[in-house]
C-alpha cells in the first residue's frame, strides 16, 4: 500500500504532526503510520554550494578570479545535517511513497527549505502544500482537509531561490573583493550594509552636534506649577540674561488666569502585533534582543502552541478568523486575564473593526493567542513575558477608546505668558488592561477648578539650566523601526515610493542585527549600539549604492513580483549579475586604505600574527586578523551577577581557577571565593554551588563551540532576506 510523505521543517513540528495524524512507529529520523510517514529537516539540509565547487581557481581568494558568476547555481548537502538528508532522500525515492505534503513553515524561506531538498533528491511525484498559521491540533487537522496543489507555490519558491542566489552573487563577490583588496575580514550584504550605514550615519551626526545651553522657567502657584511660554509657544530660552530678568520680574507677583481651554480627546486601542512591533516592545520593556524575541516566539508557536505564526508583517486579521475569537478568549481566561475575558464575553463585546482587513493580510495575519489553553507555569521567564504582551494586546482590542479631557490654562504675570497642562481620565477603556504592565509615561498634574480672571500668588520661581541633546543612538528596538521605515535615509527622495517594504523582512531583521555584532561592526554599551572602527571603515570602503536602503527595497519589490508570477526569476538574476560586475569594479578602483586600530601585542597561538581586541555582544575577546585562521580567544564575558558594592552587572575574566569577577566601580574578587560567599549568605549547600559552577563551565564550552570559522560565518551571513 502506497503512503504519503509529510515533510516538516523541524523535528519538534514533525513529531506533533505525526501525533495528530496517528503515526506512532518511530524509524529514526521519521515516524510512520498507516497512511502517512512524517519526516523533517533540521532547518536547511541543502544550501548553495561554495565558490570552490565551481573550480579549483576559486579555492584561493584572489581579485583575478572576480567576479564569480556561475551559469547555473549548484546545491550541496550541508555536512552537519547530511545524515538526516540521507534519511529524507531515501524516503523521497522510496517506491512506497506516492506523493509528498510540504509542511515546512508557511513562508518564503520555508518553501525554499523543502524545494531544495526535493531538487537535490530528484523528487518528481505529486506535491501538496500544508499552509497553517498555528500549530494547534485543530489548525493541523483543518489544514490537512484544505491542502493546496504544490504548483500554486512554485512562484513563491522561485522568489526564495532568486533571493538566495542574488545574495550569494552580490554578497560573496563584494566580500571577496573587499577582503582581498584590504587584507581584512570584511563582508558586505544588501541588507546588512545599509543597516550598518544607518548606525554609522547616526554616530557621525552625534559627533558633529554642538550642545547649547537653554533655560526653562517654572513658577510654583501653590497647588500646581506653570511654565513660561513665549508668543510662539516655545518654552526654551537661549539667553540666560533674559531668563534671569523674567524670573526676577515675576517673584512674589500675582498671576492672572487669561484663558482656559478644555478639549475632549480619545485614543483607540493599539493595533495587534506583527513580529517587528513585538520585537520593539520586548526590547523596550525587557531588554530582549530581536533574535531572542523571535526564538521565544518560535517556541510559543511550536512547543506551547500558545500563539499564532510569528514571522508575520501584518497587524490585521481576516474575516474568517472572527468566528474563532471566542475560543481564543476562553483559552486565555486565567489569572489576571480572567476578569477581562469574563467581561468581554458577558457584555458580548466584538473586536475593534479596525483590526479586521482582508486586504492587509498576505501570507499570515497578526500574532494572537491560539484556541489552545496553556499553562504559564511550564514557560520560561522570556516565554511568559512575550505571551503576556500578546494576550494583553489582543484583549485591549475588545475595549473602547481611552477617553480623557485635556485642560490648558494660560496665565499672565507682568506681561509674561505662562501655561499649565492637566488631564482628567473620563473613560479608561482599553487602558484597563494595559495598566497591568508598566507603560513608562509621565502623569500630567491635576489642575484645580479655574475661572477666567482668577488671581494666584507666585510662591517660588525656578530657572532650570538644560542642554540641547544630540539624536539618540540606536537601540535594537529603534533600529528595528529604522529598518522597517528607512525612507528618510535615501539620498534620492524621489525614490521613497520604492522602499515601502523596508530593509529585509520581519523574519530576517533580527538575524541581520546579530550578524553586525558577530562581525564586530557594532558593539553594545548599555542599551545603545555603537559602530566600531571596523564598521565605520567598512561603510567608507563599500560601494556607495550598496550602503543605500534603496537596493534591498528594489529587490524586495522584484521578489514579490516573482512570488506572484508577475516577473521572471531569470531576468532578475541577469540584472543582478550585471550589477555585481559594477560593484566589484568599484572596489578594485577604490584608492582608500583600511587600518586596524585595535591591534594588540598578543600573538595568535595558531599563526603567530598579532591579534585584534574586539568587544563582542557577550564580552571581550581577541580575534586573529588573518581571515584564513580566525582564531578567537575569550578574555571576559558579561554576566548577570551583581556587584555587592554598587549592584551593577560584573564581567568575568580568565579561565578555570583564575576566574575573576571585575566591576567598573573597582570591585574585584576570585569567582570561586565570590560564589562561596554568596552561597553561604543564602544558606546554599556545597552541592548547589558545585552544580552552579558546572553549569557555568558548560555555558562557556557551548559559547566556545559557537565561535565558527570566518568562511562558515560568511555563508551564514548571506542567508539574509
Amino acid at each position: 500500500m502506497s503512503k504519503i510523505l509529510v515533510l516538516a521543517e523541524k523535528p519538534s513540528v514533525g513529531k506533533e504532526l505525526a501525533r495528530v495524524l496517528g503515526c506512532k512507529k518511530s524509524g529514526g529520523g521519521y515516524i510512520e503510520g498507516e497512511k502517512y510517514i512524517v519526516t523533517w529537516a533540521l532547518g536547511h539540509l541543502v544550501t548553495l554550494a561554495e565558490p570552490e565547487s565551481y573550480g579549483e581557481k576559486y579555492k584561493q581568494w584572489s581579485m583575478e578570479t572576480l567576479p564569480m558568476l556561475p551559469n547555473k547555481m549548484l546545491l550541496k548537502v550541508i555536512p552537519e545535517t547530511a545524515k538526516q538528508f540521507g534519511i529524507v532522500k531515501k524516503l523521497l525515492q522510496s517506491k512506497e511513497i506516492a506523493s509528498l505534503i510540504i509542511a515546512t513553515d508557511a513562508g518564503r524561506e520555508g518553501e525554499l527549505v523543502a524545494r531544495w531538498i526535493m531538487e537535490k533528491a530528484g523528487f518528481h511525484k505529486p506535491v501538496k502544500r500544508l499552509w497553517i498559521s498555528s500549530q494547534t491540533d485543530k489548525a493541523i487537522k483543518e489544514g490537512f482537509t484544505k491542502l493546496q496543489d504544490g504548483k500554486q507555490y512554485l512562484p513563491l519558491y522561485r522568489s526564495a531561490q532568486a533571493r538566495a542566489e542574488a545574495d550569494w552573487i552580490v554578497g560573496l563577490n563584494v566580500t571577496r573583493a573587499l577582503t582581498c583588496k584590504y587584507n581584512a575580514q570584511l563582508s558586505a550584504g544588501r541588507v546588512q550594509t545599509p543597516t550598518l550605514a544607518m548606525i554609522v550615519a547616526r554616530e557621525e551626526e552625534i559627533k558633529r552636534f554642538v550642545p547649547q545651553n537653554y533655560y526653562v522657567i517654572k513658577a510654583n502657584l501653590g497647588k500646581f506649577v506653570v511654565t513660561y511660554q513665549n508668543h510662539k509657544n516655545q518654552t526654551n530660552i537661549f539667553d540666560k540674561e533674559k531668563a534671569v530678568h523674567i524670573a526676577e520680574k515675576i517673584k512674589n507677583q500675582q498671576f492672572v488666569v487669561k484663558e482656559i481651554v478644555t478639549s475632549k480627546a480619545s485614543t483607540p486601542p493599539p493595533m495587534l502585533y506583527d513580529l517587528t512591533q513585538l520585537q520593539r516592545d520586548a526590547n523596550q520593556y525587557y531588554d530582549m534582543s530581536p533574535k531572542e524575541t523571535l526564538n521565544v516566539m518560535q517556541s510559543l508557536y511550536e512547543k506551547h502552541k500558545a500563539l499564532t505564526y510569528p514571522r508575520t508583517d501584518s497587524r490585521y486579521l481576516t474575516e474568517d478568523i472572527v468566528d474563532t475569537l471566542r475560543d481564543r478568549l476562553k483559552a486565555v481566561a486565567k489569572g489576571e486575564f480572567a476578569p477581562f475575558v469574563a467581561e468581554i464575553i458577558r457584555e458580548k463585546r466584538s473586536i475593534a473593526k479596525s483590526c479586521i482587513n482582508n486586504s492587509k493580510v498576505s501570507d499570515h495575519h497578526a500574532i494572537i493567542p491560539t484556541e489552545q489553553s496553556v499553562s504559564m507555569t511550564a514557560m520560561t521567564t522570556g516565554e511568559k513575558r512575550i505571551y503576556m504582551l500578546v494576550v494583553k494586546r489582543f484583549l485591549t482590542c475588545f475595549y473602547e477608546n481611552f477617553v480623557f479631557e485635556k485642560k490648558k490654562v494660560v496665565l499672565e504675570c507682568k506681561q509674561e505668558r505662562f501655561t499649565a497642562l492637566g488631564k482628567t481620565v473620563l473613560q479608561k477603556g482599553w487602558r484597563a488592561v494595559t495598566q497591568l504592565q508598566q507603560e513608562g509615561e509621565e502623569e500630567e498634574q491635576s489642575l484645580p477648578v479655574f475661572q477666567k480672571g482668577d488671581t494666584l500668588l507666585c510662591h517660588s520661581v525656578e530657572i532650570k539650566q538644560l542642554q540641547t541633546t544630540p539624536p539618540a543612538r540606536y537601540t535594537e528596538a529603534t533600529l528595528l523601526s529604522a529598518m522597517e521605515n528607512p525612507a528618510k535615509f535615501l539620498q534620492d527622495k524621489n525614490m521613497k515610493g520604492y522602499i515601502e517594504g523596508g530593509l529585509g523582512t520581519p523574519a530576517t531583521r533580527a538575524d541581520i542585527i546579530e550578524k553586525l555584532f558577530s562581525a564586530f561592526y557594532v558593539e553594545k554599551r548599555g542599551a545603545f549600539l555603537y559602530p566600531t572602527s571596523k564598521g565605520i571603515q567598512l561603510i567608507q570602503l563599500a560601494p556607495a549604492d550598496l550602503r543605500e536602503p534603496l537596493l534591498t527595497a528594489k529587490w524586495e519589490k522584484e521578489l514579490e513580483s516573482i512570488s506572484k508570477a508577475k516577473a521572471e526569476k531569470s531576468k532578475f538574476i541577469a540584472e543582478i549579475k550585471q550589477y555585481t560586475l559594477s560593484l566589484v569594479e568599484n572596489v578594485k578602483q577604490n584608492q582608500q586604505e583600511y587600518r586596524h586600530d585595535n591591534l594588540t601585542k598578543t600573538k595568535c597561538p595558531v599563526c603567530g600574527k598579532p591579534m585584534l581586541a574586539v568587544n563582542g555582544k557577550k564580552g571581550k575577546m581577541l580575534v586573529c586578523q588573518d581571515r584564513s585562521c580566525n582564531e578567537r580567544i575569550n578574555i571576559s564575558r558579561h554576566t548577570n551577577v551583581r556587584c555587592p558594592v554598587c549592584h551593577k552587572h560584573m564581567e568575568l575574566f580568565g579561565d578555570a581557577e583564575k576566574k575573576l569577577y571585575v566591576c567598573s566601580c573597582g570591585f574585584k574578587e576570585k569567582a570561586d571565593i565570590f560564589h562561596k560567599k554568596m552561597a553561604e549568605q543564602r544558606g546554599a549547600s556545597k552541592n548547589t554551588v558545585q552544580n552552579y559552577m558546572k553549569k557555568q563551565k558548560q555555558a562557556e564550552r557551548e559559547e566556545k563551540n559557537q565561535l565558527s570559522a570566518f568562511g562558515k560565518a560568511l555563508l551564514e551571513a548571506l542567508k539574509e532576506e
